[in-house]
């Protein structure tokens, strides 16, 4: 007999005699009553008592046993929301009621669940994250990087150096100078900006 379930013996010795494997049941959710027939067939009633009809359901009431059989019955428990032990008792009945058993059940909080999705599956990284340094150097050196919009910046980019450095070049004062700096300067951030 495992922990989540208990036997009670039906007409072992005498007629609509019920006979408990034991007085109490321990468990963390679902569990099953065992009816074992013994000399002669019986009906058999069971039901759920205190705060465990609360949490708990029998699939159905009314069972039929036969001789030297076993009839399983199903008690179906919602323990999600147990956070402190549920008590209360199932009850066998036969002879209409003249013979009965009960059992103590305690239902304690199961240990929580472990949510496992596919991520679980993944090993872990190993390697540590780039710096912002080896991702700008990563996406200069990838094809895939330098797509339409940065090459046209580029593009226009090495013009208006160009155009900044003639400039700079035709005219020798150090404000033009300071022009061609900051043109690059300029190209430089923008360059970062789309590839950043």
């Amino acid at each position: 007999m495992s922990d989540s379930e208990v036997t009670v013996h039906v007409n072992r010795s005498a007629a609509d005699e019920l006979e408990a494997s034991s007085a109490t049941l321990d468990t963390t959710g679902s569990f099953a009553l065992r009816l074992q027939g013994h000399e002669s067939p019986a009906h058999v009633h069971c039901r759920l008592g205190g705060d465990l009809e609360r949490i708990a359901s029998v699939d159905q009431s009314n069972y039929y046993v036969e001789p030297n059989a076993v009839t399983a019955v199903p008690i179906t428990v919602d323990a999600d929301g147990v956070e402190r032990p549920v008590e209360g008792t199932l009850e066998v009945l036969t002879g209409y009621g003249s013979n009965s058993v009960s059992i103590a059940v305690t239902i304690t909080a199961g240990p929580p669940g472990v949510a496992v999705d596919e991520t679980l599956a993944e090993p872990a990284r190993r390697e540590p994250d780039p710096t912002a340094l080896e991702r700008v150097v990563d996406r200069l050196t990838g094809v895939s990087a330098l797509e339409p919009a940065t090459i046209a910046v580029l593009g226009l980019g090495l013009v208006a150096i160009g155009i900044a450095a003639a400039t700079a070049a035709t005219i020798t004062s150090p404000i033009a100078t300071a022009g061609l700096g900051i043109v690059i300067a300029g190209v430089v951030v923008a360059v970062l900006l789309l590839i950043w």
